[in-house]
């Protein structure tokens, strides 16, 4: 019965990123578009890994946080004072985060799938979690609590703790959280020095 409880954190990963995207239409939010083109893939790869070992409910937070990125890279092109100048690290982690992709290939094991997921997951974060420190205000930290919180009802829904049930959804958490936490630390900071 709990597994079902993967839904209502599925609507609150949606509401959250429906308010990501609504910023990125005003121009208000300049997603990095290296991280979202691989935030859209990896966490799809890594559901997709985690269906194939028989997880059911657990992965729907994973596949949610594949889908809903995609949407936002596409949104960006949608208003030109949403666009985010992308600099050699983000080439360089998405080149990584690419490198972790292919890996994932040539294991066909679903515990390196889901390890080569999270690394290329991670990888394509870096330049927006540097971008959350540099240019809070360029960012919505509403959708980054809720993802988190999404991904948290994943531990809810698991039946056998494994390797490929538990770990996407605790990088998730982990990374929602410090992107979180470092624009609301970083706005606060400025808002001080204001």
């Amino acid at each position: 019965m709990l597994q079902y409880i993967t839904i209502p954190g599925a609507v609150i990963s949606f509401v959250g990123d429906f308010s990501y995207i609504k910023d990125t239409l005003k121009g208000q939010t300049k997603p990095n578009r290296v991280t979202f083109l691989m935030w859209s893939i990896a966490p799809c790869i890594g559901a997709a890994a985690s269906i194939s070992d028989g997880v059911t409910w657990a992965a729907l937070p994973t596949l949610m946080a594949g889908i809903l990125p995609f949407v936002i890279l596409l949104v960006s092109f949608y208003n030109s004072q949403a666009n985010w100048e992308l600099h050699w690290h983000d080439y360089f982690c998405g080149g990584i985060s690419l490198l972790a992709l292919v890996l994932w290939k040539v294991t066909h094991q679903p515990v390196l799938v889901v390890a080569f997921a999270i690394i290329s997951d991670a990888f394509a974060g870096i330049p927006t979690l540097i971008k959350s420190w540099t240019h809070p205000e360029t960012e919505t930290p509403f959708s980054y609590a809720s993802s988190l919180i999404a991904a948290a009802t994943s531990f809810l829904a698991i039946p056998v703790w494994k390797f490929t049930e538990y770990a996407f959804p605790t990088y998730l958490v982990a990374s929602n959280l410090a992107i979180y936490m470092t624009i609301i630390i970083r706005n606060t900071m400025k808002k001080r020095a204001l």
